[in-house]
């Protein structure tokens, strides 16, 4: 539905009171600009894959799976489930092409009851794991390694914190210049990653003086790990690798053109494609530079010392994790600003204390209080995490709640279809198919529910042995604590979104006497968002601001 399909009663100037709002409202100008062209989105996708993970994550991918087969296989796979999801996201975009903030806004419209349920859910969800703490922990141990420093609690803790206040003002200040440095960095970036690939396919060819490189692929699947739990989490992290593929769609309202779902649609498919083959191939690189032992305990530096057994220690090994660093650097930025999108979206709806001002971009033409949340929260977590396993903790927290938020969104499109062809409109402009739908959606379930999964139990054993969960094989696990925290705690957020939900819409209305009802508030430039007040029942009681 869109905006001037809603009735408009009488309201203090500044405020307009509507009878129904289907989320936050329409800006017929858009206040943040559109800077957002073909190239730009492609590079804030790029800028956003190739950040970080396939620095870090080989190393640990292979310490969970086992096998350099195994570890090769989820490479490939992997970008399948990502193009599935581009399909959702592209018929999603398409239904709603003036509106930014990706999942924000189709949850809200997939399922609008109970009223304020899952935009709640959601929105807090996305508030809560908005943090960059990855991608400064990397940036981090690159940084030192480049400069020969020793990477200790200490020094990880001061120069995150340092790399999250840079980035936060770049964003805060400009987005043109924020995009431009993304672009920058993002082309650097991507000429070093085919510089990995070039010297692999060196490496295989005998031309370095890596000793017998094919010999690390003889009987690939040895050792692979039968562990669900370990695979699960093993495909988590090539999965978070691809984070990025919808970075677009998070400014879909800021494109240039007259078709912005179609430009960010061909900078989806075009970085996606491009980062899929260089990671494939910059995997089999390290596998024949590097001994797989070494790989499983490099941590997240298995790309210095890939560099490190291929040219010894020369001026390139130290020239290396300085432009991973840059990378990283590069990816907090992309982040910062769609992520700030986001949060944006979530205050437009009303859901945010102060909406007003999470809602605002002025002076700058920026968010800038959604920009500074997101930087006191990557700095709390960066505080707050044991450094040593701050990497593998905060992504596995992160990626746990959107899993299940995937799952729903599965369901939810279909849901959107027959709401759509009941009321009489058309088709999505770019329907996804049926298949792509579930395969996006087994992935969603497999990584959600394996974690838990009872080990064994399609096995022929009686069925007292299948229920004995066995964790991961000694080694295996990611983090020094229980290996599965990162699921109680992604769970634990949803409940407490939940319980706050039942506090908020339920219990203190009835308790107060009032209803929640929704007003527009007007802003300067052109911004718009929604206010939550309360209505008392009885007669003659004006309108309070709901304090979240």
């Amino acid at each position: 539905m869109e905006e001037d399909d809603l009735e408009i009663t009488n309201s203090p100037p500044g405020v307009q009171k509507l009878s129904q709002v289907p989320g936050a409202p329409v800006e017929k100008v858009n206040p943040l600009g559109h800077e957002v062209t073909l190239l730009s989105a492609t590079m804030l996708n790029i800028g956003r894959i190739t950040g970080s993970g396939i620095y870090a994550v080989p190393g640990v991918i292979l310490h969970s799976v086992g096998s350099v087969g195994m570890l090769l296989t989820l490479w490939v796979i992997t970008p399948f489930f990502a193009y599935a999801g581009l399909a959702l996201y592209c018929e999603l975009g398409a239904m709603f092409p003036n509106r930014s903030g990706g999942e924000v806004v189709y949850m809200e419209q997939m399922f609008p009851k109970p009223k304020f349920l899952i935009p709640t859910t959601f929105a807090f969800c996305a508030v809560l794991l908005s943090i960059n703490s990855v991608n400064a922990v990397i940036f981090t141990q690159y940084f030192l390694t480049s400069f020969e420093m020793p990477v200790t609690d200490t020094r990880q803790i001061v120069v995150a914190l340092a790399v999250v206040s840079i980035t936060t003002l770049c964003v805060a200040f400009s987005t043109k210049w924020s995009l431009r440095i993304v672009n920058l960095l993002t082309i650097l970036n991507t000429i070093s990653l085919a510089f990995i690939v070039i010297t692999g396919a060196a490496v295989l060819l005998g031309l370095t003086r890596v000793p017998d490189p094919i010999a690390h692929f003889h009987n690939p699947f040895a050792n692979t790990s039968t562990n669900f739990n370990a695979l699960a989490n093993a495909m988590v992290k090539a999965s978070w690798s691809f984070v990025g593929w919808n970075n677009a769609f998070y400014m879909l309202a800021e494109v240039k053109g007259p078709n912005p779902v179609r430009t960010v649609r061909k900078a989806s498919i075009i970085s996606l494609a491009l980062t899929a083959g260089l990671f494939l191939f910059i995997n089999v690189a390290y596998v024949a530079a590097v001994p797989p032992e070494e790989i499983r305990n490099s941590g997240q530096l298995v790309a210095a010392l890939f560099f490190r057994r291929v040219f010894g220690d020369t001026t390139t090994v130290k020239l290396f994790p300085l432009l991973v660093a840059l990378s990283c650097f590069g990816n907090i930025i992309a982040v910062t600003v769609t992520q700030a999108r986001m949060i944006r979206e979530v205050a437009r709806q009303g859901l945010l204390p102060f909406p007003r001002f999470f809602a605002a971009t002025i002076p700058f033409g920026t968010p800038i209080g959604p920009v500074a949340l997101i930087s006191v929260l990557t700095c709390l977590v960066i505080l707050v995490v044991p450094a040593k396993d701050a990497f593998n903790f905060i992504l596995d927290v992160s990626s746990y709640p959107r899993l299940i938020f995937q799952v729903a969104m599965c369901f939810g499109i279909w849901r959107l279809r027959n709401r759509r062809s009941k009321t009489g409109l058309p088709p999505s402009e770019f329907e996804a198919k049926n298949i792509y739908i579930l395969l996006f959606l087994l992935q969603g379930l497999f990584l959600t529910l394996m974690p838990w999964y009872f080990y064994g139990w399609i096995s022929a054993e009686p069925i007292i042995h299948r229920c004995n969960r066995v964790p991961p094989e000694p080694g295996q696990a990611d983090v020094s604590f229980w290996y599965a925290t990162y699921c109680v705690v992604g769970i634990a957020i949803l409940v407490a979104c939940g319980i706050y939900y039942w506090l908020w819409i339920v219990l203190l209305p009835k308790l107060g006497r009032y209803e929640i009802v929704e007003e527009i508030e007007e802003q300067n430039n052109g911004a718009r968002n929604v206010r939550l007040v309360r209505q008392y029942l009885h007669e003659g009681t004006e309108h309070q601001p709901l304090l979240l």
